[in-house]
């Protein structure tokens, strides 16, 4: 048994271990910096995306000859800003840093929070860990492979006039670029804060379905949010999986009449 003084002893280990390992992540990303840019950030930019690959192939399979899967895309970035490159050096190590650090971060959770915990919540919590830490890298992945791709070949060939020529600044690029991905990966949280909640007793199914109409309304207005453009596409690129995620909410939590059952039988069982 720990005293107060030794459990803010121990959080103090927690958080220099987790500012060690995200220093070093960040320092490593620093170096490797021109590298990723080139191959990972900026790979969006190229025909050569798998992503625009994919649609291609789609396309050919399928005998599509809409622009959407013959469009041939390049974009170049120009930048307007002295300092910019040297600080969007440093932003964008410090924040791949966090996402590559975020199963260890969540893994120091768990070892200061489970000495803590019954047997039966230290359960619920690991796996509450583990399907967030999966479920945050896949909402990051669909960021980085299809929604921001989508968005960034919609808006910077979107033209208003022909006499204005899109040019894309690195500053508006990383801002969208980050914002997204980012956004994306907690946006796959909401399964998860969903199910701790129904643990909680906070909803249920029941309640999920009957207020559906509102959350479309919701996500909607959180997704005009997230969006640092606002316009319908990307609005509608990043609601559609929002709601999607929600539906699978509901299949992931159990109704409350089946949760009152199961609360009755464990008494019960305890009685005896």
């Amino acid at each position: 048994e720990l005293t107060f003084w030794d459990h803010l002893d121990e959080l103090r280990r927690v958080l220099f271990r987790v500012l060690g390992v995200w220093f070093v992540l960040a320092i490593g990303y620093f170096i490797a910096m021109p590298y990723l840019f080139d191959n990972v950030i900026l790979a969006p930019c190229h025909n050569d995306f798998v992503f625009y690959d994919l649609l291609r192939w789609i396309g050919q399979k399928l005998d599509l000859k809409d622009e959407f899967f013959t469009q041939e895309f390049h974009v170049k970035l120009i930048n307007i800003n002295l300092a910019a490159p040297f600080f969007v050096h440093m932003s964008t190590a410090f924040w791949m840093s966090v996402v590559t650090a975020a199963p260890y971060i969540f893994y120091e959770i768990w070892r200061f929070v489970s000495p803590a915990l019954y047997p039966n919540e230290r359960k619920g919590v690991r796996k509450a860990l583990g399907i967030g830490t999966v479920m945050f890298f896949i909402g990051v992945s669909l960021g980085y492979f299809m929604v921001y791709p989508l968005t960034l070949r919609f808006l910077s060939t979107y033209q208003l006039s022909a006499a204005i020529e899109n040019q894309i600044s690195l500053n508006s690029y990383i801002d969208n670029f980050m914002m997204l991905v980012l956004c994306m990966g907690l946006a796959f949280e909401l399964p998860l804060v969903t199910w701790l909640l129904s643990l909680l007793g906070l909803v249920h199914k029941t309640f999920l379905r009957k207020y559906r109409r509102h959350a479309v309304v919701i996500i909607v207005i959180a997704s005009a949010i997230i969006t640092p453009t606002g316009d319908p596409f990307t609005l509608t690129v990043v609601a559609v999986p929002l709601y999607l995620l929600y539906e699978l909410s509901i299949l992931m939590i159990k109704d409350k009449k089946l949760m009152m059952k199961r609360k009755k039988w464990r008494q019960r069982n305890d009685g005896l």
